[in-house]
């Protein structure tokens, strides 16, 4: 059995359950039950293909029209659905035009027409609309400190809710038609207000929690977005809608693919070749070098005492890491993720692993991720590459690419977060 082989036939496997033209067809409202238009938007790195599937499941003669805002190279082809490109993960002028167009929109509709929200990872940036008094470029600048800092998604979006006249529930409060808000989960734990940071979902943070982040991590954030969090801290200006609102009657957020669901087919994939697998979590969460410590001792630990997990073993985990760049160097948190397991398991014999962004794309670089085998460590010393200099570097990507070992997918149109599976034999 080739195990590189075995480990992408795996991550094909999580990839593929997350397909939108899988999940997004069963959850539709039947038409006769939509006597208006139907009307469709949305944003994220899956969008484009959630529309398209969207499309070749509505009946032809009835209404079907709408925008959705995707990554760069990730349209599809649709026809009655407009997709727009835009900037991922800095936000850009497309997005925001396209946001002011969608808002404009969906403010027309009436009870008779339907408000379907087609959302995956990516989407808070993609659908940027800043409030008075906040430009694009504080929020470029803020998103920049904010993807430097090694703080979490939810930490991030929670910011964003402040600062945006779409997120944190905006769009579905001045929305009259009936809505559903179709979701593939990229965050922990699948939280709906996390989502896309939830434009359809009510949020339960203040503008007192945004601040409490930029405190934390010591941000030098734009001076018009921290008055307009002070303001909307002290006079509860424009504050988003709460749990429990009115405004959620109408109000549907379904949750079609998720981590747990692509760990479970890579699960059943791995049980087929005859392993003994384990999935350590779908919410994994922190440093990913700290964690790919933990992670590197458990793998010892199994080594050492084999009716833990007899081999051969998979180790499987989901989730989303964060980096704290201190370096100048390229890469993702998959591939710091594996540049730190392999050098705490320092040449472990029998030891396989694989960390990917199920959305094809680890950090700003063109690869999902990397994998390792047992002669990754031995080659590379062979080759002069320095791992632990390259480690501190924040240059996991170079390490990978010296050696052959990115794994480069391109665009999967789909996003269920981080996918790492560990084989021990």
């Amino acid at each position: 059995m080739n195990l590189r082989t075995c480990l992408m036939d795996s991550f094909h496997a999580a990839v593929e359950t997350a397909n939108p033209a899988h999940t997004v067809p069963r959850h539709l409202p039947n038409p006769a039950h939509v006597p208006g238009r139907m009307f469709v938007i949305g944003a994220g790195k899956a969008s484009a293909a959630m529309a398209l599937a969207v499309e070749r499941s509505w009946p032809e003669n009835k209404v079907l029209e709408g925008m959705v805002v995707t990554r760069y190279g990730y349209n599809q082809p649709t026809r009655r659905i407009e997709v727009v490109e835009a900037g991922h993960p800095v936000p850009d002028y497309n997005g925001m035009q396209a946001a002011q167009i969608i808002l404009k929109q969906v403010k027309r509709l009436t009870k008779h027409d339907f408000l379907l929200c087609l959302f995956s990872g990516g989407g808070s940036s993609l659908l940027p609309l800043p409030p008075e008094g906040v430009t694009l470029a504080d929020l470029q600048e803020l998103t920049e400190q904010l993807l430097r800092c090694g703080a979490s998604i939810q930490e991030i979006n929670t910011i964003r809710k402040h600062l945006s006249c779409i997120q944190g529930g905006r769009l579905a409060a001045v929305c009259r038609a009936p809505v559903r808000a179709l979701m593939i989960s990229d965050v922990t734990g699948d939280d709906p207000a996390h989502i896309a940071s939830g434009p359809c979902a009510p949020d339960p943070t203040r503008s007192s929690d945004a601040l409490a982040i930029l405190s934390r991590y010591q941000l030098n954030v734009p001076s018009s977005i921290r008055n307009r969090l002070i303001a909307g801290d002290r006079q509860q200006l424009n504050e988003t809608p709460k749990p429990g609102a009115s405004i959620f009657k109408h109000v549907e957020n379904i949750v079609i693919a998720s981590a747990h669901q692509s760990l479970a087919a890579a699960r059943n994939y791995f049980q087929k070749q005859h392993f003994n697998t384990l999935i350590l979590g779908d919410t994994v969460t922190g440093e990913a070098r700290e964690v790919a410590k933990v992670f590197a001792a458990f793998i010892k630990e199994i080594r050492r005492y084999p009716d833990i997990l007899k081999p051969p073993a998979a180790l499987l985990s989901g989730g989303e890491t964060t980096v704290t760049v201190k370096g100048n160097g390229s890469g993702g948190r998959n591939t710091e993720f594996l540049l730190s397991l392999l050098i705490e398991l320092d040449g472990l014999d029998g030891v396989y692993a694989l960390a990917c962004d199920t959305d094809g794309i680890d950090g700003s670089e063109d690869n999902a991720g990397a994998l390792i085998t047992p002669d990754t460590l031995a080659r590379a010393h062979k080759k002069e590459i320095q791992a632990g200099e390259l480690l501190a570097n924040n240059d996991a990507y170079r390490f990978f690419e010296q050696l052959g070992d990115l794994v480069i997918t391109g665009p999967t149109y789909t996003n269920v977060n981080d996918y790492r599976a560990m084989l021990i034999v």
